[in-house]
């Protein structure tokens, strides 16, 4: 199987510092505002695949949301993309996401579950209050952003579906439509992409159903119009344009573990003290900085999730 090996950050490709979007700055400032609209309109510095976004009304921030820290900018979140469906540069997924039909969309859940459906992702945008989480993400690659999602815990879903007592772990499994995605028309990965989760890393509040970004729904290349978010995990781990969720009594198949296992574990948590085969994940480089900075245990969300891993070896169980 061609493994497309990950490529580093090239200097190019870091915005200057200065050139950030606060979302909290720009909705209280009306003057940048309309720039911004202007910018949108006349399609200069938002991707193809992004310029289409509709707004999403009632957000509320959560108090889950990291703080103080510099979101990074709409236009890099949006151009500066891991989607290998649509391609393996990073830019590659804004150029051709924009083929991506996301109406009509249904999502199917299966497996241990006494309430199987299929939802349609508008149900889904209306299944619990949708909530604004801004969440560090860290790539395995050595790169990081601060991304404000929009959606809601994943336990929100799960309740409703009522796992069985055999359901021990939950199964993401992503759109593969060679017609829509050129990636997959090319043996990189074994497609569709799958990926996984303990049950209690799914129903950990942390982890989002993730519907937009920034306000709005989310742009095609960021995994529209639906996505699992995982913030103290690398970022592969979170599961994009998913199509079916399946309940399951075994830790399931998923797609990276399977390509390259001595790389990819099924845990996949953020741990600077274990190093990737190929390079050091002791530190990393924030998207929109110059200098690297420390990478924290769990992504920095250790407070939180440390508790899941008591007494496993995390060396081991990478």
């Amino acid at each position: 199987m061609l493994i497309k090996r990950p490529n580093p950050v090239p200097p190019s490709d870091i915005t200057a510092r200065g050139v950030y979007w606060n979302r909290r700055d720009f909705m209280r400032t009306g003057a940048v505002l309309g720039a911004a609209a202007g910018l949108a309109a006349a399609g200069i510095g938002i991707p193809r695949a992004a310029r289409a976004g509709t707004k999403l009304s009632d957000l509320r921030h959560s108090a889950l949301s990291t703080t103080g820290e510099e979101l990074t900018p709409l236009k890099d979140v949006t151009t500066y993309n891991n989607y290998y469906e649509f391609g393996t540069g990073k830019d590659d997924p804004s150029e051709n996401a924009h083929k991506l039909r996301v109406r009509p969309w249904s999502v199917a859940i299966e497996g241990e579950v006494a309430k199987p459906r299929v939802y349609d992702v508008d149900e889904l945008l209306k299944l619990a209050p949708l909530e604004e989480r801004v969440y560090r993400m860290r790539c395995v690659e050595g790169w990081s952003m601060v991304i404000p999602w929009v959606g809601y815990s994943f336990s929100e879903l799960v309740k409703r579906v009522q796992p069985t007592s055999k359901a021990k772990y939950v199964q993401f499994i992503s759109l593969a439509d060679p017609a829509q995605m050129p990636g997959v028309k090319l043996p990189v990965l074994d497609w569709p992409y799958s990926e996984g989760l303990r049950m209690d890393e799914a129903m950990h509040p942390l982890t989002i159903l993730c519907l937009g970004l920034y306000g709005e729904v989310l742009p095609n290349q960021d995994g529209a119009p639906v996505r699992v978010v995982i913030p103290w995990k690398y970022g592969f781990k979170s599961g994009k344009s998913i199509v079916k969720i399946r309940f399951v009594e075994t830790e399931p198949k998923t797609t990276w573990a399977l390509a390259n296992p001595r790389e990819y574990g099924f845990y996949s948590n953020v741990n600077p003290q274990v190093d990737h085969p190929r390079w050091s994940q002791a530190r990393e480089r924030r998207i929109g900085e110059f200098s690297k900075r420390a990478t924290l245990m769990f992504n920095g969300y250790g407070d939180q999730v440390a508790s899941l891993y008591a007494g496993m070896d995390l060396r081991k169980y990478y």
